[in-house]
């Protein structure tokens, strides 16, 4: 009888996310037409990324954290945080914060920022929300807050007055997940942000959507080696050093991730 019941939640938990993929697949395609013909503004998509996201999405927990960038969608709509709904109101500039609750309109698509206060000014229960910073334009600027958000978690896991605050962390057992693209950790924030990761020793995950491309030029003009693990591979954590557990994997490989 468990043995049915394990199989049938996880037929279920695979259809359930290959619907995801699917519809995050078919938001991108219509939201570059719409782009393309000129019914929207500037807008860059998820496409070719949504099973590695839906697979991430599955270790997103309440109290964590996302420092990510605009391709960010099925992570978003697989942690429940975005709808398709709210993804279109921001592509077409809602102003309108119940349809936009991100940024009522005023940024790019895929910008994602949850609250950290109520109306009154108060802080929410941080604790318990899937949360994202607010996404910004320039690419890897979303490095350097990652480092800061995964500091604060070690923070209040070490700084004994920190410890009251429950509404604000676990002890400290919060994780910010951090996205980037390939073509981004060309930047210098990147390799300072993975520096400072490796010396700090900070619960940070960063995660590199590796396509081949940055928007137009193929990786072999962009990165050294190619591949963004090999260049990375003398800051891998070994047991008498500090450093980084570096993985590399393929993002279609849905049962390995």
């Amino acid at each position: 009888m468990e043995e049915q019941l394990s199989f049938e939640h996880f037929k279920n938990e695979v259809l359930k996310d290959y619907r995801i993929a699917c519809e995050s697949r078919e938001t991108s395609l219509l939201g570059r037409k719409e782009v393309l013909t000129g019914k929207a503004k500037f807008g860059i998509f998820g496409d070719g990324k949504e099973v590695a996201q839906v697979a991430v999405a599955k270790f997103f927990k309440p109290g964590d954290y996302r420092a990510g960038y605009y391709r960010d969608q099925t992570f978003m709509f697989a942690a429940g945080v975005a709808n398709v709904e709210q993804y279109f109101s921001q592509l077409f500039s809602d102003p309108d914060i119940n349809n936009d609750p991100f940024s009522g309109g005023r940024q790019m698509n895929a910008h994602f920022a949850t609250k950290n206060v109520d109306e009154n000014g108060e802080w929410l229960p941080l604790a318990k929300i899937k949360n994202s910073s607010s996404d910004m334009a320039p690419t890897a600027g979303q490095m350097p807050r990652s480092l800061g958000l995964a500091l604060a978690s070690k923070l209040f896991r070490q700084v004994p007055e920190f410890k009251k605050h429950t509404h604000l962390s676990d002890n400290g057992n919060e994780i910010c997940f951090c996205t980037i693209g390939d073509a981004s950790t060309s930047e210098g924030h990147f390799w300072e942000v993975v520096n400072a990761a490796g010396v700090m020793q900070v619960p940070l995950a960063i995660f590199i959507w590796d396509d081949g491309y940055g928007i137009s030029v193929p990786k072999k003009f962009q990165t050294t080696k190619g591949s963004i693990s090999t260049a990375l591979k003398g800051m891998q954590k070994t047991e008498d050093s500090n450093g980084l557990d570096i993985y590399k994997l393929n993002g279609w490989d849905y049962a390995g991730m």
